[in-house]
């Protein structure tokens, strides 16, 4: 494969994820700071927050559908189409986000259009990012396989930067009256833009080797996830349980930190974003960290050696990150960090407890379904331990994810080394 062929490729994979995530970003951060006072009734300020963590869980529970109606298709007639595919849905749902009337002008229509267009986020992001994994990993040359599945990963902690960055910058910008009133629905409008320039960059790519090989070898399955059941029931099990510690540390430290700053510990919103941006940046240093030790090492050992750190994360929320903003910078970044380490090598180590002709299939699944139990219900979890018992319950539950992290590690075979064929 030629220099500029490789390029193409880890900037298309890069440039989609960090579309589709800055897109599911926007709406964590948006439900964090307004959603639930626009988009549900005021019996009491927690009610309504509660409501809208809820709304960011509900497309946890589309991940997987979107997971195996991608997969199925990307299994069967390839991984270039059935991204595309997955970027549209997503940025579509996004963009019309923006134009959504308010619980005050629509009632009860307003909450659930809201939540409809959240499922279809998740729907999308579904097949995105198993799709975007594969395109780097099944390219990649020997020896090189944890440094190109690095690379979608770098599109969450920038989609990240470019979601909270793009509040931040309109928080400045406009009075909290003009934000609350029309300027949170800019970020939602702006992914119009990004979907073209992901689009025009995807549109140009071909299939992988792999996916080439595996059509060329035998004719696909006609039924994936059936395949999937039957034959690598244990790697998925295994593979579900391996990504539970990144979802739970991620969302514990954006999504209800950010509530958790402005509501509990008296942040300003524009302040509290600023801490998160610059923690955010410990996430990337992780990834590409993790990504060359998983080659020096194997993803496998990476992930357990950040699942454990996990736990000890978990028991450190309770005594800094409390202690002024010195003690929540640290907090959030030493949390993303740690995120890294357990984040970077699950592009190499997820598509390779799979065969080629499961793979999309399986690699989403998992990863989507392990979102449901680490990140799913993350934010409303925290938010009840914390008000039921301060922060040290929340520990509790971050050490929780990093032992079932910890489990389906240990409990997985050694992962393919070649996942070019």
């Amino acid at each position: 494969m030629s220099g500029a062929s490789t390029r193409r490729i880890l900037i298309a994979s890069l440039v989609g994820t960090t579309i589709e995530f800055y897109d599911f970003y926007i709406y964590a951060t948006a439900a964090s700071l307004v959603f639930g006072q626009l988009f549900f009734p005021a019996e009491s300020k927690s009610a309504q927050i509660l409501f809208a963590f809820a709304s960011i869980s509900l497309a946890f529970f589309a991940r997987p559908l979107g997971a195996i109606a991608f997969g199925h298709f990307g299994d069967r007639i390839g991984r270039k189409s059935t991204l595309v595919a997955s970027l549209l849905l997503m940025g579509g749902s996004t963009a019309l986000i923006a134009i959504l009337p308010t619980y005050e002008t629509a009632g009860a229509l307003a909450p659930l259009l809201l939540c409809i267009l959240r499922f279809g986020q998740g729907f999308g992001l579904g097949g995105e990012w198993g799709g975007a994994a594969l395109l780097a990993v099944e390219n990649a040359p020997p020896g090189w396989r944890g440094r190109f599945g690095m690379v979608p990963q770098l599109g969450a902690p920038l989609g990240f930067i470019c979601a909270n960055g793009l509040f931040l910058l309109i928080g400045l910008a406009l009075t909290p009256e003009q934000f609350t009133a029309w300027g949170w629905r800019l970020p939602f409008a702006t992914s119009i833009a990004l979907v073209f320039l992901g689009l025009w960059i995807r549109l140009k790519l071909h299939e992988t080797p792999a996916f080439k090989a595996a059509m060329a070898h035998e004719a696909p399955p006609k039924v994936p996830l059936a395949t999937l059941f039957r034959d690598h029931l244990g790697p998925t099990l295994a593979g579900t349980l391996g990504v539970v510690a990144c979802f739970a540390l991620f969302y514990i430290a954006t999504a209800f930190a950010l509530s958790f700053g402005t509501n509990e510990l008296g942040y300003s919103r524009t302040a509290f974003l600023q801490i998160q941006l610059g923690a955010i940046l410990f996430m990337a240093l992780g990834i590409v960290i993790s990504g060359w030790w998983s080659d020096m090492a194997s993803p496998r050992l990476v992930l357990i050696a950040g699942s454990a750190a996990t736990i000890g994360v978990g028991a450190l929320i309770g005594p800094v990150f409390g202690a002024g903003a010195a003690g929540a910078f640290a907090f959030l970044a030493l949390a993303l960090l740690v995120m890294g380490f357990v984040y970077g090598p699950l592009g190499a180590w997820l598509p390779g407890l799979f065969p080629a002709h499961v793979r999309y299939t399986g690699a989403s699944l998992a990863f989507n379904v392990g979102g449901i139990i680490g990140g799913g219900g993350a934010p409303i979890a925290a938010k009840a331990l914390a008000d039921a018992g301060g922060l040290g319950l929340v520990g509790l539950y971050l050490g929780g994810a990093g032992l079932l992290s910890l489990v389906g590690l240990f409990a997985s075979r050694s992962a393919r080394d070649d996942l070019t064929a």
